[in-house]
Order: C-alpha cells, then structure tokens, then sequence
C-alpha cells in the first residue's frame, strides 16, 4: 500500500460530486452510528467552565463547535508523573453498546521510559476502569501514540500505533477481539506498514454501511530533522485490513499556527472536524486544537473563525439527547499531560 504524496491526488483518486455529498453523510452517519444509550448522570468535576476558559486563554467555543473549555472539565486519567513526557491522553472513546463507554488510550512514562496502549471501560464516562494494558515490547515498538477503538457486530478492532525504535519511522497494527478484555492476547496485524517516506500514526478509524474510513496523520521523512511536519490522509477498506489510500485531506497553511501542519482528530455532529495544529518544530507536543470544514472531494479546511485552543488530541462523542461528550489532552505546568473529559449538553 503506498502513500499518496502530499500534492493534489490523481484524477483517478479523485472524488466525484456524489462521492463528495456521500462521504459528508457518511462523518454525519459516524455520530447516528455511535448513539446508543443515554449514559447515567455526570459526575463530580475538578475544573469549572470558567476556570478553563481562563486557562486556555480566550473564548474557547462558538455555537456548534464543542471545544475545551465549553463545560467543566473532569479529570479522567491523571498524568503518569510529574514534568516533561508524562502523558496520559490521546483517547478514542466510544459507546459500548451497553449504555457505557469504552476507551483506548496512549500513557508514557517519561521520554525516556516506555509508552503503553491501555484498554478500559467507564459506566458514566468519567471514571474508567483498566481492563487491558498493552506494552511497546509486544509489538517491537520504541513509542506508542493514540490509538483507535471500534466496536463492530461481532466484537472490537483496535488500532494500535507504534514508533520504530532505531528510526522515525511510525506503523499501525491492528487487532480483533470479541471484548475488551481479549486485546490483552489478542494477535495483531500490521495493517498500516511503516516506510521509508512517510511515518503513520494517530487513526481515527469509523465503520460505516461496511465500509471502513480511516484518516491518518502522515510524518514526511524526506529531510532529516523535520520528521515533525503532518498531514492528514484518507483511507478506504472493505474489511479494515487491507486499505487503498485516497489522498490528502488536511493540510497545514504558510504562515498560519498550524503552518507545520495539521492533524485530523475527531468529528463533530455537523460533518466538520477537529484537528490538531503548530506553527513550527519547536511547538511539537505543544498542539493546539481548532476546526475544519469540508471543502469536497472529501477535503477539509481550517474554519477561518474558529477559536484555537490549547489542548490536543481532541475526541468527540455524541450523546442520545443532542449533547456530545468530549475528551482532550490537557498540558499542565509542569510539562505533564492528563486526559480529561467535558459534557456539553
């Protein structure tokens, strides 16, 4: 499988104008599809609405954009430790199916300690209980990132993202299991292969009327030193293990905060997408969060007004009443990463 290049796709990858409609409606079928159950009642919360909003720095949502900053915020998985690369976070969170929540989640232990891929379950969407840990070493990887959770008629897939020890290299391994508790032995597969231009990581991945989407942040490796640089790319599947790329789909603007560039992170209710953006090498791991609007031939790009935010990884989960639940990566003080959770009805 090989990774379209960053420039316009060919003319045969290109969308026609029924496809572009279609894949619209296939972002606003993801938030139907993953409606269940109304969730039991919220719980205690650490952060006030208002406190957040000053913590972020400005105005952090408009009507229809649920961005951090919009409700109270709870904390949902706390940093692993203190200072710089102890970070918990980067979630892909869904309805179970049994009025509950399930999640998958990226914790590393420091820059230099080890990444782990954790599995766990939520009755109220706040407070999760770990069913499954998955360590690097099982997969050969140095690093771990945030990986994808589906559940689909018969069980689960998860998508599971792992750096190259030795390299810049990134891929993405994919495993199935009948529940959660499975991935703690369940064989894998690597689905997105790591190659010598492109590093992949960050999936989010939606199975809608049997077909699977998945959009994919892509790491050019074609200058030594400036691996940080993203996009966002598409990809197709009629099973959810072999998969034909369709082309680039979000992209940073020159001379803009997200000019070294952007990464698709989540769908909002309307078809429009969160994604996550910086302006310059150094701000990696310092993200900030805004939206994109389609654009078509299944594209998207920066909404000229939203607000940007500062959190990363930013996951959104429609509820039964019309209210979504949101999760993010929030950056304390200390350099220290915690997953928190806000409700927006």
């Amino acid at each position: 499988m090989r990774l379209l290049p960053v420039e316009d796709p060919p003319p045969e990858h290109r969308l026609r104008l029924d496809e572009q409609h279609r894949l619209l409606a296939i972002v606003k079928e993801v938030f139907a599809e993953l409606v269940r159950e109304e969730p039991p009642p919220h719980g205690s919360t650490v952060l006030t609405a208002g406190l957040a909003r000053a913590h972020f720095g400005q105005r952090a949502s408009m009507e229809g954009l649920p961005l951090p900053g919009s409700a109270p915020a709870a904390v949902v998985v706390p940093a692993p430790g203190r200072g710089d690369g102890y970070w918990a976070g980067a979630s892909s969170v869904v309805h179970d199916g049994a009025g509950g929540y399930a999640a998958g989640y990226r914790v590393r232990n420091g820059h230099d300690g080890h990444d782990q891929t954790v599995l766990a379950r939520s009755a109220d969407g706040e407070r999760f209980e770990t069913v499954a840990v998955l360590e690097r070493e099982r997969f050969g990887a140095r690093w771990m990132q945030r990986p994808a959770l589906v559940r689909t008629g018969d069980g689960w897939r998860l998508f599971v993202c792992c750096g190259a020890p030795e390299s810049k290299r990134w891929w993405i391994e994919t495993l199935q299991s009948p529940d959660l508790e499975g991935f703690a032995t369940a064989a894998s597969r690597r689905t997105f292969p790591d190659e010598a231009a492109y590093g992949v990581k960050d999936p989010v991945v939606r199975l809608v009327d049997g077909t699977w989407h998945a959009w994919i942040c892509c790491h050019p490796l074609d200058v030594p030193g400036a691996e940080d640089r993203m996009f966002t790319g598409w990809a197709t599947s009629p099973d959810g293990w072999d998969w034909t790329w369709r082309g680039t789909v979000l992209r940073g603007r020159p001379g803009a905060w997200d000019a070294r560039g952007a990464r698709l992170t989540t769908f909002l209710p309307d078809g429009r997408a969160g994604y996550d953006g910086r302006a310059t090498a150094e701000e990696n791991w310092f993200e900030r969060t805004a939206v994109a609007t389609p654009t078509g031939d299944g594209r998207f790009a920066a909404l000229p007004d939203s607000p940007v935010v500062d959190a990363r990884y930013l996951d959104v989960l429609a509820l039964p009443d019309g209210g979504v639940r949101i999760y993010y990566e929030a950056r304390l003080p200390d350099l220290s990463h915690e997953l928190r959770t806000e409700l927006i009805r």
